[in-house]
C-alpha cells in the first residue's frame, strides 16, 4: 500500500467499487419511481410533459451533485482520521492556564 495515491491518481483502485447488500425497501421504492416516471412521461403532454421531464432531470442532476458532495466529505473526513492517527503529534490537550 505505499503507492496508494499513485494506484488512486492512476486510476488502479475504484472507490466506488463495493459490495452492497440487496435492500428490498430500496429496491421497492426504485420500482415504484420507475413506474411512475414511466407512467407520467406516457401519460402527460404538451407543456406538462415538458415541465415533468425538466423537474426530473433537475432531481436527477441534484441528486448526483449530492453523491459526489457526500462522497468528497466522507473521503476527506477519512484523509483526516489518517493524518490524526499517522503524521500530527499535537496533543490533544492544552494548559489553559498557560496562555
Amino acid at each position: 500500500m505505499s503507492k496508494f495515491i499513485e494506484e488512486f491518481y492512476c486510476g488502479n483502485i475504484d472507490p466506488q467499487a463495493r459490495r452492497t447488500k440487496q435492500n428490498k425497501t430500496v429496491q421497492k421504492q426504485m420500482e415504484v419511481l420507475m413506474l411512475n416516471e414511466e407512467f407520467l412521461t406516457e401519460a402527460l403532454t404538451g407543456e406538462n410533459k415538458k415541465k415533468f421531464l425538466e423537474f426530473s432531470n433537475a432531481w436527477s442532476i441534484v441528486n448526483g451533485e449530492s453523491n459526489l458532495d457526500s462522497f468528497i466529505m466522507g473521503f476527506r473526513l477519512g484523509a483526516n482520521f489518517a493524518y490524526d492517527t499517522f503524521v500530527s503529534t499535537e496533543a490533544p490537550f492544552k494548559d489553559l492556564l498557560k496562555e
